[in-house]
């Protein structure tokens, strides 16, 4: 019987799921919902089994090759404890699955096994130094209390300093206006938006940041350079614990080099691979779980 290696990155936006045959041929990708596990369990594995359903149609496999597979699974939460091992006591249809963070999956891939760190900056954010097999991470301690750096967190205080424009605290930009028509100019709207929203609700407004900030938008640009300086922080406590190699990954940090100083920039280094490769690099080797299965 073939044997298939599946790499996962999970983040609280998206799932994506790669599968590649023994020989490292791939048989296709797809991308589902979110597979944070801190917003559940279930959630999660059925976001990774869609994910991984429509990968494989594109290989001409089905759900009966599910048993055939090992996966690898780098998803965001993992490091609450009660999470990974509620997660690891769900049924599944597949041969084995080896589960650690999204952050620790981006760091194997980014520098192809080898030591190095990464600095994450997507809907969350976490830094992670891989040295000599030990784990160093920085942030990561999920949205709202941590993930400084990441669009969650920009969105969250977007949102703090519209409503601070509706009051007539601080003058009302561009990017105000553009908020506030997402909300049809409704300050309620936005109070019972924030009743229910989750971290991709938030980190939905980072792109429009960006565009505003290009465009000279004061609010934007104030906006990015406190990104900028949360990132900045973490990538100066990673060089502090041995890093001198750091990629950055994910749709903020990408996006957030020109904003960081001459001296972090020195560290930063293109990645080798993407987060997903870590996972398969993860998968059937049972070395690469974060906790104990015994």
């Amino acid at each position: 019987m073939s044997k298939y290696y599946v790499g996962i990155d999970g983040g609280g936006t998206s799932c994506r799921a790669r599968i590649r045959t023994q020989d490292g041929t791939l048989v296709g990708e797809a991308k589902s919902g979110s597979a944070n596990i801190l917003l559940g369990v279930d959630k999660a594995m059925a976001s990774i089994v869609e994910a991984i359903t429509q990968a494989a149609k594109q290989g001409g496999l089905t759900n009966n090759d599910f048993a055939s597979m090992h996966l690898g699974l780098a998803l965001a939460g993992a490091e609450q404890k009660s999470a990974w091992y509620e997660f690891m006591a769900l049924p599944h249809p597949f041969a084995s699955i080896t589960l650690n963070t999204d952050a620790y999956g981006a760091c194997l891939g980014a520098h192809n096994g080898d030591d190095g760190a990464i600095m994450i900056g997507g809907t969350g954010s976490c830094g992670i130094y891989l040295s000599q097999g030990d784990q160093h991470v920085v942030g990561g301690r999920e949205f709202p209390i941590s993930d400084q750096g990441g669009g969650a967190v920009m969105g969250l205080r977007l949102i703090q300093q519209v409503l601070l424009t509706e009051d007539g605290i601080r003058e009302k930009t561009p990017l105000a206006h553009h908020v506030m028509q997402h909300f049809n100019n409704d300050v309620d709207a936005i109070v019972d938006w924030s009743k229910t929203a989750i971290p991709k609700d938030y980190g939905m407004f980072s792109p429009a940041i960006f565009q505003h900030a290009h465009q000279g938008d004061e609010l934007a640009m104030e906006m990015l350079k406190q990104t900028a300086a949360d990132i900045e922080m973490f990538l100066i406590a990673l060089n502090r614990k041995g890093a001198d190699r750091i990629c950055l990954m994910g749709s903020i940090a990408e996006r957030i080099k020109a904003w960081l100083s001459p001296p972090v920039q020195q560290w930063i280094v293109e990645p080798q691979f993407d987060a997903i490769e870590g996972g398969i690099m993860m998968a059937n080797q049972p070395q690469h779980n974060l906790f104990s299965l015994d």
